[in-house]
């Protein structure tokens, strides 16, 4: 009965069959139907929760490779509700007590953000529009996303360090780091788009930021452009898989070349990002690796890629809470040390989908590139013995055809001759002996002559 989907498309129909496969596939031995498979009742199940979330086929099974069902039908569900509505106190013009008190007498209904943030406030309910009352047009909060708070706290920036925002927009972020730093330093707060730089300059400005430095470059350019930094933050562009409840286009616009796109541009700004950072710094060296995507390909993928191609290693980020990054996802391994990166679920956690990794640089020299075996090979043919006589077996092979076929170039010009001076030899013996002088000695000795030639 669960399985006949040939029924008018009626939602509440479809919610109670995908509750009943749902009940079949957790106690499959018991409850299945004879003669159907287990690939039956997940094909059925992703279409009839493709239609009742209204979700692309392929996004679906993306999600479906990352949660276990029940935990996907949590997080399908918490992507139709959108998230709390959160502030962040501007330490730099007024307390968060002070802050809360003066909202609360204009009838906004608010709480503490939770015990791991000291300067963040979840607002409920409010009388007045958050984003027009005096304090906010004073630059005492900025309106910004729980989850946007974490890579800044990860970063941990320290009093008069030189500090790279690579994607600064709208800049909430880069307000943090300067609110933590107290105004002291330098942040250079970089993004690629111009448009967006607007809104950063009018928040920095709001939020009586003073330490910062705005600049219109392309990520991937950096250190050309400036480099030595003592801390890098890249909150890198990606496919928003982890922010539904905001952009609910994502759960239909996506495919497999957006996703390897995202991926693409994020393993050339995490490198650039790292080689921008200073290993010698003594307080730094760190970067922070953040994205508001849950896909694997965008996340841990790219963090294992840049831990091959750069001197660094992964440290843990500091936040008391967030569930492991994967070490291993369906075929894939990688590094044992991505137990040390977070990932943040909306349904967990009340927040954002986002992932965040923290990067500590051990030197400042780029590893040699390893696309193929050949440097590998030439470093080792110094060395003694039977490997100098066993690789570079093919390469003796061309070698010696190589040199035959010069050797019968080259016997060939002789060949040439021989032919030549035997064609010259023939009429001689044609001669007729009445034309024959007496002296019989001169052909002899021109045969001679020419066996000498022919050698």
């Amino acid at each position: 009965m669960v399985l006949l989907p040939n029924e008018p498309l009626d939602l509440h129909i479809i919610h109670q069959r995908i509750k009943g496969n749902m009940e079949v596939l957790q106690d499959f031995r018991v409850k299945r139907e004879e003669g159907r498979t287990r690939q039956e009742y997940l094909a059925l199940l992703r279409r009839d929760m493709a239609a009742y979330y209204s979700y692309s086929d392929f996004l679906l099974k993306k999600l479906m490779d990352i949660f276990p069902l029940p935990e996907l039908i949590n997080f399908l569900e918490a992507n139709e509700v959108p998230r709390p509505v959160t502030i962040r106190t501007n330490t730099l013009k007024t307390r968060r007590r002070d802050l809360a008190q003066a909202l609360i007498n204009r009838g906004v209904n608010l709480d503490p953000l939770g015990k791991w943030s000291k300067t963040g406030l979840v607002i409920y309910d409010s009388s007045v529009p958050i984003g027009a009352t005096p304090e906010y047009l004073a630059g005492h909060y900025m309106l910004q996303g729980a989850s946007s708070l974490l890579p800044v706290m990860a970063l941990a920036p320290q009093e008069n360090e030189r500090i790279l925002d690579m994607c600064c927009a709208p800049g909430g972020k880069t307000s943090y780091i300067a609110q933590l730093m107290k105004n002291t330093g330098m942040i250079l707060a970089n993004d690629s788009n111009a448009e967006r730089l607007r809104s950063v300059v009018g928040n920095l400005h709001r939020l009586g930021v003073t330490n910062a430095v705005v600049s219109n470059c392309d990520g991937r350019q950096f250190p050309k452009v400036l480099g030595g930094f003592d801390r890098v933050l890249l909150d890198a562009p990606c496919s928003g898989t982890g922010v539904i409840s905001k952009d609910p286009a994502v759960k239909t616009n996506k495919d497999e070349k957006d996703i390897l796109r995202c991926a693409h541009l994020q393993k050339e700004l995490l490198l650039s990002a790292i080689d921008s950072v200073n290993a010698a710094s003594e307080t730094g060296g760190y970067v922070v690796y953040c994205t508001c995507s849950i896909t694997v390909e965008e996340n841990e993928w790219v963090v294992d890629y840049a831990l091959k191609k750069r001197n660094v290693r992964l440290v843990a980020t500091g936040l008391d809470f967030g569930k492991e990054g994967f070490t291993r996802f369906k075929d894939r391994r990688f590094h044992p040390s991505l137990k040390h990166t977070r990932r943040f679920y909306p349904h967990t956690h009340n927040m954002d989908g986002f992932f965040i990794a923290k990067f500590k640089k051990f030197s400042n020299a780029i590893p040699k590139a390893q696309k193929d075996e050949e440097p590998a090979v030439e470093a080792a043919s110094p060395s003694t013995g039977p490997e100098t006589v066993v690789e570079p077996q093919p390469k003796k092979k061309k070698l010696e055809d190589t040199q035959i076929v010069q050797e019968q170039k080259k016997n060939k010009p002789a060949l040439k001759k021989r032919r030549s001076l035997q064609g010259q030899r023939r009429p001689l013996k044609a001669v007729p002996r009445s034309f024959q002088k007496p002296h019989a000695q001169v052909p002899a000795r021109k045969k001679h002559k020419v066996k000498q030639n022919g050698q």
